[in-house]
């Protein structure tokens, strides 16, 4: 798969937003995020999958890579770009199976070894986290340091997308250290512009 990371990776929230997930991508893409996660941990299984065609239907139009957070299932029946597992969720081998070889899987990672382990998983990607203390996990892992990422970038050979807690001024000091991208969620939607807050991260880390 011909897979490029780009610099942010922003995930979709409706609590903070108070908006749809469909909304949300209209303005991220907007802004000019080019690949969107959609993630919703509150929504029940047909909640998701509908909320999940809606944003599919709207990052075709739009030409932005749609990956769901954990679901499979809903990412290969709404027909998105892939998704996004956890430490917890189905084996990454297991999961390229289902999904085949031209959807997109990323893996979270919180510790060195995680990132060594994922880093010889069919993946496009490894996200490592949390940066910084963060409010949108109920309970967070312990907070990976810079250094750290510095040194899962020299030891892995696929991307990685930093997250957890990165704001604009942050997330110039996490891309320095070694991440290729960064995962925002908060700080997207602290202004009320979410398509000048995207602009604004993508002119800070260009």
């Amino acid at each position: 798969m011909n897979f490029s990371l780009p610099r942010l990776y922003p995930i979709t929230d409706v609590r903070l937003s108070g908006r749809s997930h469909a909304d949300q991508i209209e303005d991220l893409a907007a802004g000019g995020a080019t690949l969107i996660q959609l993630r919703d941990k509150n929504a029940s299984p047909r909640e998701l999958y509908d909320f999940a065609v809606a944003a599919v239907k709207v990052a075709r139009r739009l030409g932005v890579l749609l990956i769901i957070n954990d679901r499979v299932d809903v990412a290969i029946a709404a027909g998105a770009d892939g998704v996004h597992l956890g430490q917890d969720d189905l084996p990454a081998e297991r999961v390229r199976s289902l999904v085949g070889p031209d959807r997109i899987i990323g893996l979270s990672t919180h510790t060195l070894q995680q990132a060594l382990t994922a880093d010889s998983n069919p993946v496009e990607y490894i996200a490592i986290g949390p940066m910084f203390q963060t409010s949108t996990k109920e309970n967070p892992d312990p907070v990976v340091h810079l250094d750290l990422l510095g040194e899962i970038k020299r030891r892995v050979s696929k991307p990685l997308v930093a997250i957890g807690g990165i704001t604009l001024e942050r997330s110039r000091l996490v891309i320095e250290a070694g991440a290729d991208s960064v995962a925002v969620i908060s700080d997207l939607y602290s202004t009320g512009d979410l398509k000048g807050r995207t602009r604004e991260f993508l002119r800070m880390n260009s």
